[in-house]
């Protein structure tokens, strides 16, 4: 689904990205198991450094000023790392050969969150262009192709 990309190449951006939003307030994801070895257990140590720090109010409102303006932590995992969590979920099923169908409230969310990046949400390691869907296309396979991404 990402063009290039393997699903262990996923799970490697997804942990990442991870640090990377760590990073923009000063801190640090720390020593993580290899995606190369373990990405279950990559994903798991990752995520588990980002949900401590939302845990602590203190750095959860940590601010930092980002791509989409300034912006606290806790608001940047709820506006971009779910966002890239739902997605690259689907990725990771289609390429696994698993259940691809997302939850409705996530399409829906997801889709009215998107529509508001602009111009940021297209280009280098985000987004690809805009797919146009077959006609009569469900929520999700909307979403997809406006994601760049081709579900059918």
């Amino acid at each position: 689904p990402c063009e290039g990309w393997t699903a262990r190449d996923v799970v490697r951006h997804v942990v990442q990205t991870q640090g990377m939003f760590l990073g923009l307030v000063g801190r640090e994801l720390g020593e993580v198991p290899s995606v190369d070895d373990d990405p279950a257990a990559a994903w798991r140590a990752a995520s588990a450094v980002v949900r401590a720090d939302l845990d602590v109010p203190e750095r959860a409102s940590a601010e930092f000023e980002g791509q989409l303006g300034r912006m606290t932590f806790e608001q940047s995992v709820e506006r971009f790392l779910c966002f890239d969590l739902v997605v690259h979920r689907w990725d990771l099923a289609r390429a696994a050969g698993l259940d691809e169908r997302l939850p409705a409230d996530e399409v829906r969310w997801v889709h009215g969150l998107v529509a508001g990046f602009g111009d940021a949400l297209r280009g280098e390691r985000v987004c690809g262009p805009e797919l146009t869907p077959p006609e009569g296309a469900d929520e999700q396979t909307r979403l997809l192709a406006f994601l760049g991404r081709r579900s059918w």
